[in-house]
């Protein structure tokens, strides 16, 4: 029963091993390197401006294993703070992620 535990394991962990990695981790700047393009862009109504609000369109987020939908939203306002909305850049064989974020967010 132990040497077929241990074989299971081992197996196990050397397939872990040798998948391919999809993304590494996020760099200082908060950079995502992803090696699979998004799926096609959904096509949303972007609803009327809101006094107070920003409006950020759906997009694709990625969640470490795969795309994610995210609706647009609107995000209050913060008086004397800037936000940057997400960006997903195609540079080279690679996809590159940064979420939406205020300038005080670290």
């Amino acid at each position: 029963m132990n040497i077929r535990k241990t074989i299971v394991s081992v197996a196990l962990a050397l397939g872990l091993a040798g998948s391919a990695t999809l993304a590494t981790a996020a760099s200082s700047s908060g950079e995502i390197e992803i090696q699979i393009a998004p799926p096609a862009d959904r096509v949303e109504m972007v609803p009327e401006p809101r006094e107070g609000y920003i409006y950020e369109r759906g997009h694709y987020n990625w969640d470490g294993n795969r795309y994610t939908w995210s609706e647009g939203r609107f995000i209050q306002k913060r008086e004397g703070h800037t936000y940057t909305p997400y960006a997903l850049e195609h540079r080279g064989e690679r996809w590159y992620y940064r979420r939406g974020h205020w300038d005080d967010e670290g």
